[in-house]
């Protein structure tokens, strides 16, 4: 053993079978720390990456685990990696990985841990391309003498060299006289690329000449004449080696700035950068790999050498000045700075064993430790086994790690609003057709209870409100000690919010004791805005469009006493009329019926008489609710305004229709645009000047083009954001009036509203009309389901196809009005119907795509089934075949006498002629007449093939008896309410029964 050993610093094994070259390793600050202290980045051909941060620890395992930042399966084989300044518009480093048919940069991030877990690392791909020819190496520099960021040159396995910059292909070129790939590099300080070609001579090619090249679409035969529009690619200088290099470098420090070094198989070659020899040492061995750094010497360079005999040489120049022991063969060396050592050599083997080692002559020796002969002390060694037990048994407690729910929390936050508008007013913008815009001032105070650090406080508004300020860093504060925030809230937008809500947030960190950095936390909290801040007080409308009615079960209530804010500049002194100007325009009036228990709200707007309804019906329940008033009830008595909010539907549709068009219609032209602009780069470069054929005339009436729709899509995403706030108001309000006119409670008001409103914001990729349509299709076939063999049929269908933009709203509307008909007709919206549905056998089959039966949606889907389910029970049993008919007569009276009676419950006492009764009936008795035919041919055949006892005779007989009589009963009954039905629904329902029968 050399008494001159490379003292082991840091060692990890990596893997078990993978192999690694020189190209495989690489030194930096990848994670962009800014601390100057790099990481060793380590790819195999088995397609492994590493990262490694290598620190000392008393266990050699707990070692290697802590230092391993990340670890990464790649899809292909790792040939090389290098870390530089990869990204256009960035100066951090990224990682740029050589596959053998793709190129790809990554970028490498770090998460500070707030626990005893340790730091998070992450690799996220920033941009990639995918290679037509096998790649061998490459290299990178800031090609073109370009300042801030570094190009890419991978030189593939038939000679050509594919230039990148950032993201984009930029040209690639054969080497002339190619047979076999040689080691690259890139030379700053000239701009040339250097490489080592098959007739073992070192040659030297600028940048410039490479570019201004033939074009390499194939490989040419160096004898056939070149092609019009570049020049034959010759190097600018040539140097014969006479033998095969292993790698080349060209040092970037500035007292060797005209080194050239090339390591070939048994010499070293030092060159300028001309080309002229400096100096040659011949080798006494086979060398492996070699790494030239700065040395202390004024001209002087050191260089690093590895060898096959396991040897680490220090050259300085050509004289020998260190020799080290390594334990394996290096194929690939570096120098790294970590924070408790700096200058550290990083050596990779063949096989995966990485050293981390520093230069040292104090020999290792191994004295053999004394041995202990007394007897161990049993009591001893078992209290101090308990002692470190209740220590781990402390330390592996959480409960000061996760946040303690029943404790007292560490932050408190107050939020008020104030009651009167700001003077002067903090609005951006001022006035709005002539109306001043308000604004609020909300003040929060924070108070602490504990000590808290890193608090920031962020305010979120509905559009088109904003805040002055949304974000707000605050101090670490001690135990007692309070902040207070202010800003005022104003509208920014020519139309009225969906909401005049605003959430609080304020993020913060907690010490504990585990943890002194201190645990995350969020604390939250929500304000209200008064309608001061969207509307002024205006005089009544006499003529609206759209009208709503709200009905109380109390005498009517002054409407200047409700809202004593409008009150003041309103022109009715009785207190039964009051109007909303709001500042986008619109109208809302509310007027106090003086007979009746009864408040209309009419205006030109639909959506805007939601802000209204909402503040007037909660002022109601605030007013009575003081008075000691228990039963308070309003209600709406309808109908729904649907027709009206479907406009709005297929307004916001629309927009998103045109929102899609110019999308396309941009990639278009932005395509062309390209087009033309590669077309004039390659005439300009050409050194023979061509004309343009008015490439110059299309590119600027393209650019026009792309300008003219840039802004035409901006507009339409501006017109977008505002229909979506108005379809979020009308879809409010829609919900308010489904819950007043049913009576329904604040859970069910609750699922209708996450319903209706799945999404606060539209995006390009999920709109509110497929989220809608799914959301209410699940209920019609859960919790609204007719029967409950649609509610298993739900539980089967678990996926379906992905939310995409629909074709029509037609689907839509048609659920919509499913849903509201389904909730008038007594449905119950409930989310554990889901759990309670049983799911039977023929329903366990229908996983699969197309298996799922559809909606039933008609007025009476639900009774359709039940009486197609009785008509099969009752052709099963062994009867007769003539009272068949009788029992089928009796039985669909008993179905027409029921059905009268709820009809007339769900119309509201809404009376018909009785001349439209007397058509229906004629009908019906036509139906009937055909339907029975079928039920009688079926019961002959089941009497053929079964035959029935006289025991099971007699007691179908008796069934049959009673079913006509209370058929009988049930036609009178339905004889003395026949006057009030629907017609439009009992027609319906007539049509649908045979065909129900007939299935």
């Amino acid at each position: 053993m050399s008494l001159f050993k490379a003292r082991d610093w840091w060692s990890a094994a990596l893997g078990e079978g993978e192999e690694f070259d020189q190209g495989c390793l690489c030194v930096g600050d990848v994670d962009n720390s800014g601390s100057g202290h790099d990481k060793v980045v380590v790819g195999s051909y088995m397609g492994m990456l590493r990262i490694f941060f290598p620190h000392v620890s008393k266990s050699s395992e707990a070692g290697v685990a802590d230092a391993q930042l990340l670890e990464v399966q790649l899809q292909n084989a790792i040939i090389q990696v290098e870390v530089g300044k990869f990204v256009s518009c960035s100066e951090l480093l990224h990682l740029a990985v050589l596959h053998p048919r793709k190129l790809s940069v990554y970028s490498v991030s770090g998460t500070a841990g707030n626990v005893e877990h340790g730091d998070q690392y992450q690799l996220k791909l920033v941009y990639e391309h995918n290679l037509k020819r096998t790649a061998c190496n490459m290299t990178y520099g800031a090609f073109g003498g370009v300042t801030g960021h570094h190009s890419l040159c991978i030189q593939s396995m038939d000679g050509m060299l594919m230039f990148f910059e950032q993201d984009s292909y930029s040209f690639g070129r054969f080497l002339p006289g190619f047979l076999l790939p040689g080691p690259l590099v890139y030379n700053s300080r000239t701009d040339g690329f250097l490489t080592v070609s098959s007739a073992r001579q070192l040659e030297s090619y600028k940048y410039e000449t490479l570019a201004v090249a033939t074009e390499a679409e194939t490989r040419q035969d160096p004898d056939q004449p070149v092609k019009t529009g570049g020049k034959r690619l010759t190097p600018d200088w040539v140097f014969v080696l006479g033998e095969q290099a292993l790698d080349l470098s060209v040092p970037s420090f500035s007292h060797s700035s005209s080194s050239i070094f090339v390591l070939g198989e048994r010499n070293l070659y030092c060159l300028r950068d001309n080309g002229q020899i400096r100096f040659m040492k011949k080798l006494e061995f086979s060398s492996s790999c070699f790494l030239p750094y700065a040395s202390v010497t004024e001209g002087m360079t050191n260089l690093l050498l590895g060898n096959h005999t396991n040897m680490l040489l220090v050259y300085q120049d050509v004289t020998l000045k260190w020799a080290a022991q390594l334990p394996f063969v290096p194929v690939a060396v570096r120098i790294a700075n970590f924070p408790e050592l700096k200058g550290v050599v990083v050596s990779l083997s063949s096989d995966g064993h990485l050293l981390c080692s520093y230069m040292g002559t104090d020999p290792s020796f191994f004295s053999t430790p004394k041995v202990d002969a007394r007897e161990a002390d049993y009591e001893q060694v078992d209290a101090e086994m308990k002692k470190l037990q209740k220590f781990i048994r402390d330390a592996t407690r959480t409960q000061d790690i996760l946040p303690k729910p029943d404790a007292e929390e560490d932050l408190t936050m107050k939020v008020s609003v104030s009651s009167s508008v700001d003077s002067p007013s903090q609005a951006l913008t001022q006035d709005i057709d002539g109306v001043a815009v308000p604004s609020v001032t909300i003040q929060v105070k924070v108070k602490a209870c504990g000590v808290v650090s890193s608090c920031k406080l962020s305010v979120a508004v509905q559009p088109p409100l904003a805040v002055t300020q949304d974000q707000f860093a605050l101090e670490p504060m001690g135990v007692g000690s309070s902040t207070v925030v202010k800003f005022s809230a104003f509208l920014n937008g020519r139309y009225p919010p969906a909401d005049l809500t605003g959430d609080i947030t304020v993020s913060y960190s907690s010490p504990t004791e585990l943890n002194p950095k201190g645990v995350p936390r969020v604390l939250q909290a929500r304000f209200s805005l008064p309608l001061l801040l969207v509307c002024v007080p205006s005089s009544p409308a006499k003529t609206t469009k759209f009208k709503i009615s709200v009905e109380t079960n109390q005498p009517p209530v002054d409407l200047h006493a409700i809202f004593p804010e409008f009150s003041e500049k309103s022109e009715d002194k009785d207190g039964n009329t009051l109007a909303f100007q709001f500042l986008s325009g619109a109208k809302v009036t509310v007027v106090a019926s003086r007979t009746s228990q009864r408040y209309r709200i009419q205006s030109d707007s639909f959506e805007d008489m939601w802000l209204v309804v909402k503040e007037l019906v909660q002022r109601f329940d605030g007013h009575f609710t003081k008075l000691g008033v228990k039963d308070f009830k309003k209600s709406f008595s309808g109908p729904l305004p649907l027709q009206d909010y479907f406009l709005l539907v297929d307004h916001h549709f629309q927009l998103r229709l045109s929102a899609q068009q110019y999308q396309d219609l941009l990639s278009e032209r932005a395509v062309q645009f390209r087009a033309i602009q590669r077309r004039l780069l390659t005439r300009f470069k050409d050194k023979t000047p061509a004309p343009l054929q008015n490439l110059d005339t299309l590119l600027d009436a393209t650019y026009s083009q792309v300008m003219t729709l840039a802004e035409a899509a901006e507009e339409n995403r501006a017109r977008l954001e505002e229909a979506f706030v108005r379809l979020r108001s009308s879809t409010h309000l829609l919900v308010l009036l489904l819950s007043l006119w049913h009576s329904l409670t604040p859970d069910q008001t609750a699922i209708l509203e996450a319903t209706l409103l799945p999404l606060l914001q539209d995006s390009p990729q999920l709109g509110w009309e497929e989220s809608c349509d799914a959301a209410v299709s699940h209920l019609l076939r859960s919790c609204l389901s007719r029967s409950s063999k649609d509610q298993a049929t739900s539980l089967a269908q678990m996926g379906g196809p992905l939310l995409s933009l629909p074709r029509d709203t037609a689907r839509l509307k048609k659920h919509i009005t499913l849903l509201c008909d389904r909730i008038g007709k007594g449905g119950r919206l409930s989310l554990a119907s889901e759990a309670n549905a049983p799911v039977p056998a023929q329903v366990q089959n229908l996983a699969a795509p197309g298996g799922v039966e559809p909606i039933a949606e008609g007025p009476g889907g639900g009774e359709e089934l039940e009486l197609q389910q009785e008509a099969t029970k009752f052709i099963k049993k062994k009867q007769p075949s003539k009272k068949v008919k009788k029992d089928k007569d009796s039985k669909e009276k008993k179905e027409v006498s029921k059905e009268p009676s709820t009809v007339t419950e769900e119309a509201g006492g809404a009376e018909e002629p009785v001349k439209e009764v007397k058509k229906e009936k004629k009908e019906s008795s036509k139906e009937k007449k055909e339907s029975s035919k079928e039920p009688k041919e079926e019961a002959k055949k089941e009497l053929k093939k079964e035959s029935s006892s006289s025991k099971e005779k007699k007691e179908s007989s008796k069934e049959k008896k009673d079913k006509d009589k209370e058929g009988k009963e049930a036609s009178k009954e339905s004889g003395d309410k026949k006057v009030l039905k629907k017609s439009s629904v009992k027609v319906k329902e007539k049509k649908k029964e045979p065909e129900v029968e007939e299935g």
